[in-house]
């Protein structure tokens, strides 16, 4: 008698656990259909899989080891940036919002996913050749040197975020606006 009730239970058919919802930037922008065109740059723009994030606001702790801001959020980087200049520090909520307008943007004007015209936008940006200054004491010479993968991302970001700022200040245009052009 025992028995039969546990044959019972076991028959029952286990609950399926229900799809996941992809993971949308905002809630609207897809994050897996975005290409990173530069291989050498495909390992320092995080954008898919564990890095695909609702809103770039993270909390995340990126700063505590060498190389590993490469693994925050491309579009996280971006509104940390933005964050840029004394009377900006620590609003982040207003970055985000900032961001979230540009996208908007972004979309309206071209009809693609902003995300992927962000990674466009950092991959045309990022300078691949740099100069250093070499020499001692008084004479100083310039030298050409490659720029590291990290470093084109990293100064890519910091000019597309300085010329918007630029292009903001004292203008009728939205720092939104600018981030979108």
């Amino acid at each position: 008698d025992g028995e039969a009730g546990s044959m019972a239970v076991d028959a029952m058919p286990l609950p399926q656990p229900a799809d996941i919802p992809e993971i949308k930037l905002f809630g609207r922008w897809s994050c897996y259909d975005v290409q990173v065109s530069d291989m050498s740059l495909q390992d320092y723009i995080s954008v898919k899989e564990k890095y695909a994030k609702y809103l770039p606001h993270s909390a995340g702790r990126y700063a505590h080891k060498r190389f590993r801001k490469a693994q925050c959020p491309i579009v996280e980087r971006l509104t940390n940036s933005l964050m840029m200049h004394g009377r900006n520090n620590g609003k982040k909520l207003m970055a985000v919002r900032i961001v979230k307008h540009a996208f908007e943007i972004i979309h309206l004007l071209t009809g693609e996913n902003p995300l992927q015209v962000l990674v466009t936008a950092i991959i045309n940006s990022g300078p691949r050749e740099d100069s250093t200054r070499i020499g001692r004491a008084g004479t100083v010479r310039r030298q050409a040197v490659d720029v590291s993968p990290l470093r084109r991302v990293n100064q890519a970001i910091w000019l597309l975020c300085t010329g918007a700022r630029e292009a903001a200040f004292r203008n009728i245009k939205t720092i939104a606006e600018c981030v979108a052009d």
